[in-house]
């Protein structure tokens, strides 16, 4: 396993679909990237910047299940990749046992941000799907999410109140 560290949660400009900068901590800078959904990317970009919200988001409340049954989030693993699907394991333990579960990549990160639990990356994703990005560079095609994440749900939120089920009809 690589240990990675959440570079960012950028937009990918021609898709205009966020995605997961998972950059390895030491090594050759090796990023991950994992194009993820915007709900998800907001409740990240929230937690990195401390965002307050009026109620918890689904992440918090997940935190607060996992605080009140007694058991820590020890850490995440980003594990196999199928087609374009990426999947996680979360690494909790409780005060009798260890316990794994399978999770998205999206909600494992905002779980990780959430409890400061260290994040892992598998061999052979690393060698297989990274780019390079030096550290004053960014992405191509890539845009910062933290300035653009109120505007990226706003565009969400106009796209729900303009779709019509007629559009979803073969």
């Amino acid at each position: 396993m690589v240990r990675v560290q959440l570079r960012a949660v950028r937009v990918d400009l021609q898709s205009n679909t966020p995605v997961l900068l998972l950059e390895e901590e030491d090594g050759q800078g090796r990023t991950l990237p994992i194009f993820i959904g915007t709900p998800e990317a907001t409740s990240i970009a929230y937690a990195t910047q401390g965002v307050d919200v009026p109620r918890p988001l689904t992440h918090d409340l997940v935190v607060d299940i996992i605080d009140a049954l007694g058991a820590e989030l020890d850490f995440v693993v980003v594990t196999e990749i199928e087609g374009a699907t990426y999947f996680a394991d979360l690494h909790l333990s409780t005060p009798s046992e260890t316990v794994v579960v399978s999770s998205r990549p999206s909600d494992a990160v905002a779980l990780a941000v959430r409890t400061g639990s260290p994040l892992f990356v598998a061999d052979h994703l690393m060698e297989l799907d990274t780019v390079f990005i030096a550290e004053d560079e960014e992405a191509p095609g890539l845009v910062e999410d933290e300035v653009e994440a109120e505007e990226v749900v706003e565009e969400f939120r106009e796209f729900l109140d303009t779709i019509r089920p007629e559009d979803f009809s073969a």
